[in-house]
């Protein structure tokens, strides 16, 4: 009997502590930007693994590419061909 209400009591307490939530917002600094900077989308080097024709740096082939891999997802031009 005291090994069930051991037990129970156990479970109790772990049931209760999932209950807690602490707060997940980052401490806000005025004038401070906590985060990571951004980048031009051009400036990353293209992924391995796809095919993508542009060259690191250079806006208007990264345009092109992006305008080429739209095309391909518009259902109307894709079912004409």
């Amino acid at each position: 009997m005291k090994g069930v209400l051991a037990v129970f009591m156990a479970l109790a307490v772990l049931g209760l502590s999932a209950c807690g939530e602490r707060e997940q917002v980052g401490e806000f600094k005025r004038g401070k930007y906590q985060g990571k900077p951004d980048t031009q989308p051009w400036s990353n080097a293209p992924l391995a693994y796809e095919n993508a024709k542009w060259t690191q740096g250079d806006r208007t082939s990264w345009e092109t590419q992006i305008r080429a891999r739209q095309s391909w997802q518009n259902e109307r031009t894709r079912a004409a061909q």
